[in-house]
C-alpha cells in the first residue's frame, strides 16, 4: 500500500460518537498498512479537536477516541481544522491539541487533488 494518500472529511462531532470515532478508526487502520493519512475536520467536528473533548467520546466495540486521535497523531497523521467552522464555534488554536493545523477551503482542494482516496464522514 506504499505510495497511497486517504484524506477523511468529518463533519461529525460528540452529538454521535460512534459516526465522530469511525473516521480515526479507518485513519489508523490505513496508517498501519503505510499509507499517508489526512484527517479535515469540519462544521461541529471540530470541536473533537479541542483539548478534553476527544476523552468525552466513547462509544460500545470501539476503542475510546482519544486513544484513536493519539494513535493518529503519534503515526504521523495530518490533522486539519476548518478555519471558518473554530470561529464560528469560538475555538481558538491555543486550545486544541497539539499538532492540529488550522485551515481553509484551499487546504482541503490541495489535499483532497492529491489523495490517492477520499473518504466523508
Amino acid at each position: 500500500m506504499e505510495n497511497q494518500k486517504l484524506v477523511i472529511i468529518t463533519t461529525v462531532g460528540p452529538e454521535n460518537p460512534e459516526k465522530a470515532t469511525l473516521p480515526f478508526v479507518l485513519a489508523t487502520a490505513c496508517q498501519a498498512l503505510d499509507s499517508e493519512v489526512v484527517i479535515f475536520m469540519q462544521t461541529n467536528a471540530v470541536t473533537l479537536a479541542k483539548k478534553g473533548e476527544a476523552e468525552k467520546v466513547r462509544t460500545q466495540g470501539l476503542a475510546p477516541l482519544k486513544e484513536l486521535l493519539d494513535t493518529f497523531m503519534e503515526m504521523g497523521g495530518s490533522l486539519y481544522i476548518c478555519s471558518a467552522c473554530i470561529k464560528e464555534r469560538g475555538i481558538t488554536i491555543d486550545t486544541v491539541v497539539d499538532g492540529t493545523e488550522i485551515a481553509a477551503a484551499g487546504t482541503l482542494a490541495a489535499q483532497v487533488l492529491s489523495a490517492t482516496s477520499v473518504v466523508n464522514y
